[in-house]
């Protein structure tokens, strides 16, 4: 059954929280197995993230600092989706903010539930081609200490395989990209 066709019963909404980007309520629930009880949600919009490759097969990153996790992370330039914009229109956005990059082509790859357990974010990744250094790329957002990172597929891998501090958005992307990759490798 897709995604969203399945809701349980509202019971009792018992705490709702308005934030920056997300939502955070704990309702009381009847699970379509009968199951009742009282279950966490994080409401996000979703996020859009980019699989950027270079023209010679390097694939652009960002290592970037997250507070959750009280440390940095190798992350592909990603993004929450604002209101009344397309993942697409997030994405084209966020590669100028993060990388200083335009992409002339992007090819959706797919799109999966972040963390299910307890949120309804969706992330929707691209891959982006032919690449454009822009001149003045805009300003970043107050929150945003990252550094820009280019590693060849292969050491992305063994960066990810190692255990390497990479966030699992980007290690799904990387594998949804993962054919196109060896594809262009193969130009």
């Amino acid at each position: 059954m897709p995604l969203g066709q399945e809701p349980p019963q509202l019971l009792k909404q018992r705490l709702f929280y308005e934030g920056r980007k997300f939502n955070f309520e704990v309702n009381r629930l009847r699970l379509p197995n009968r199951a009742e009880g009282d279950w966490e949600c994080i409401r996000h919009p979703g996020g859009a993230l980019a699989v950027p490759v270079t023209a010679n097969g390097e694939l652009i990153m960002v290592r970037q600092y997250r507070f959750a996790v009280l440390g940095r992370l190798l992350e592909f330039p990603a993004g929450t989706i604002e209101a009344n914009e397309s993942p697409a229109e997030t994405i084209r956005r966020e590669i100028q903010e993060e990388i200083g990059h335009s992409a002339q082509t992007w090819l959706p790859i797919g799109n999966f539930p972040l963390a299910p357990g307890y949120s309804d974010e969706i992330i929707y990744a691209f891959l982006a081609t032919d690449l454009d250094a822009i001149e003045v790329p805009p300003d970043a957002d107050d929150d945003e200490d990252i550094e820009v990172v280019r590693l060849t597929p292969a050491q992305l891998e063994k960066a990810i395989l190692a255990g390497e501090a990479v966030d699992a958005k980007s290690i799904a992307s990387f594998y949804l990209a993962k054919p196109y990759l060896e594809k262009l490798a193969a130009l």
